[in-house]
């Protein structure tokens, strides 16, 4: 069952201006439609209270639901689907454990590894990094816009149909070029969390993309 993936994801980090809780509350109410909880820092009861707070915000605003790895917490919150950070995970038995309801995604840094997301039955594939990002670092090779164009026809080539999310240091500059290349969309934290103006910021990133 192909699953609706919208084009422009928020991803919540831990920063000093905004908790995740507020970081969602403004993303949402400046439009955004798809957020990733994405919090590595605390145990399940603080995770939990983050997530129902969050995930009535979602609930208002129309949004979708999605966090990072924790897939424990499956059924204990009003969560819609998990994004995987492990490039090795099995997702296969992931999604045996989760279910076709879900949501189930993953991230990339190469193109095997991305024909192997979608061949477990991955809906989409955060895909990077495009350029150097504080957000969460890795030494992985920088994708550019060359990376992700030669990826889509490598993808295409084999009839692999997997919308694929650019990540990793993208501004709203960058938007233009990347979509160009055939990709499904954009998954966004620091250019938006960590801007003057975090709900002004989304907004202009939502308007390129549409």
């Amino acid at each position: 069952m192909k699953k609706y993936i919208e084009k422009l994801h928020f991803i919540t980090h831990d920063i000093t201006q905004h908790t995740h809780i507020s970081q969602v509350q403004l993303a949402c109410e400046a439009g955004a439609k798809w957020i990733q909880y994405r919090c590595l820092s605390k145990p399940d009861n603080e995770l939990l209270t983050d997530i129902n707070q969050i995930a009535e915000i979602c609930d208002d605003w129309g949004a979708t639901l999605i966090v990072t790895d924790h897939v424990h917490l499956k059924g204990k919150a009003d969560i819609q689907g998990f994004h995987i950070e492990d490039m090795e995970a099995d997702f296969i038995a992931l999604r045996k454990q989760l279910g076709e309801e879900y949501t189930l995604g993953g991230s990339a840094n190469t193109v095997e590894n991305l024909i192997r997301l979608a061949k477990e039955g991955a809906d989409y594939a955060g895909f990077g990094p495009y350029k150097l990002t504080k957000t969460k670092p890795n030494n992985s090779h920088l994708l550019g816009v060359k990376g992700y164009a030669d990826a889509m026809i490598m993808l295409k080539a084999q009839n692999i149909d997997l919308p694929i999310l650019a990540v990793g240091g993208v501004t709203l500059q960058d938007i233009a070029p990347l979509l160009a290349t055939g990709i499904h969309g954009i998954a966004a934290s620091s250019a938006i969390n960590q801007a003057e103006d975090l709900s002004v910021a989304y907004e202009n990133f939502y308007k390129v993309m549409v």
